[in-house]
């Protein structure tokens, strides 16, 4: 494909494996300039797949770069989508508004479309650069610092029958990660990884941990077989007036309701421990209904995955419906033409077809709504509210804001 960048001076090209050290050093500088240690530094050479990284190249200087990891997202309905997770994009401070980033998302999703991936997922960095390119927030997380001190958590039946026991973190990272992999059908934005991934979880670089001890691990099992995990870091600090430590929570998974409270209740319950600091979990995760005061957990809530449709037809024929819909949308996509135009969805919880129609259009909307509604976390009728979706017919729009929910909402299990 021919370069398309306004200044002819830059080459946008597949990344080389001789270019790496010069195309991270980019974006590392792109992001502030921080060091990282060489374990991690080395992990993300290993993950990269260099036939899905771009690299803008002004002379012998890397300038821009953009990479796209193989990832399955799970849909409503508990399919695993092909997905690229766009990662690792950054442009020189010196060559900014000249288009490069432009470039490099439209080579990405001619790229990712030629792949046979419907979906591109991604974390923004900043949410108002990617909305041009057909991208919205499509989950969201809460943070919280839970005062344990003074909040106390009622569990469900069946909680004391699991048994919990510390682990080194690398000892329990098969455990983990079987319990992980049981998880990702539960819930729509869920990540199906490649082999390596798991090694992310173990980086554990004193610079990083911001006072606090090193990573911690609690396997928690029912009749020898593992049902989930927490990894987490505990933060000593004294007053005058005694104990004031914090546990840090990385990540926690469980398969049962049980599982998940004890492993919560574990954590509140730390010895010498008055605060709990949790980031970028699921908006309707069950200990939010089991503490004696959500006040003192000072939620706050952020969004977290971002989508774009890539082939509108295919994405919306791998999701299943929650109601029956049979609606034709008018789309418009100016970044990716070939999604314009009228398409009928017709599908209910057991499956899906989306084909172009030449029928008159329900709903009018563009692509980024679409993405945002996609995994069922965000509501068609609440965007009409916001004016970005118009319906055409009456009724239209209440049948596919219904069907397009989910039962649970989606969730981004982390970061790439």
């Amino acid at each position: 494909m021919a370069n398309d960048l306004p200044d002819r001076a830059t080459d946008l090209r597949v990344l080389r494996q001789d270019d790496w050290d010069q195309w991270y050093g980019n974006l590392l500088r792109a992001f502030g300039g921080g060091e990282e240690s060489a374990e991690e530094r080395e992990l993300w050479h290993e993950l990269a797949d260099f036939d899905r990284s771009l690299g803008v190249w002004d002379g012998d200087r890397c300038v821009g770069s953009a990479g796209a990891f193989a990832f399955g997202v799970t849909v409503p309905g508990g399919a695993s989508v092909p997905a690229a997770g766009i990662t690792m994009v950054g442009v020189a401070a010196t060559h900014r508004r000249r288009g490069l980033l432009t470039s490099m998302m439209r080579r990405q999703l001619d790229d990712v479309r030629g792949w046979g991936e419907p979906l591109a997922v991604l974390v923004a960095s900043e949410p108002t650069i990617y909305g041009r390119f057909g991208y919205a927030p499509a989950t969201f997380g809460v943070s919280a610092e839970i005062d344990t001190g003074r909040v106390r958590l009622s569990v469900p039946d069946g909680t004391d029958a699991v048994r919990l026991r510390y682990e080194r973190p690398v000892d329990a990272l098969d455990a983990c990660e079987s319990v992980y992999a049981r998880t990702v059908p539960s819930r729509a934005g869920m990540l199906a990884r490649r082999p390596g991934w798991e090694r992310v979880w173990l980086l554990d670089a004193e610079s990083d941990r911001g006072g606090a001890s090193p990573l911690q691990c609690v396997v928690a099992e029912r009749d020898g077989e593992p049902t989930g995990y927490a990894r987490f870091r505990v933060k000593s600090q004294w007053t005058d007036a005694g104990h004031n430590g914090q546990v840090v929570l990385q990540d926690l998974a469980a398969v049962d309701p049980a599982t998940d409270a004890a492993l919560w209740r574990f954590l509140f319950g730390i010895d010498l421990t008055t605060s709990l600091k949790v980031r970028g979990r699921p908006v309707d995760e069950a200990w939010q209904h089991q503490v004696s005061d959500i006040r003192r957990c000072q939620l706050r809530v952020r969004d977290s995955l971002h989508v774009r449709l890539v082939e509108v037809g295919a994405a919306l024929e791998a999701r299943t419906y929650q109601a029956p819909v049979d609606v034709v949308f008018e789309v418009e996509d100016e970044f990716c033409r070939w999604n314009e135009g009228r398409w009928r969805l017709t599908g209910d919880a057991k499956g899906a077809s989306c084909a172009r129609t030449a029928d008159a259009a329900d709903l009018a909307l563009s692509v980024r709504e679409l993405g945002a509604s996609y995994l069922g976390g965000v509501s068609l009728a609440a965007l009409a509210g916001a004016g970005r979706v118009r319906e055409l017919r009456q009724g239209a729009l209440a049948e596919a804001s219904v069907g397009f929910g989910s039962t649970v909402a989606p969730w981004l299990p982390h970061g790439f």
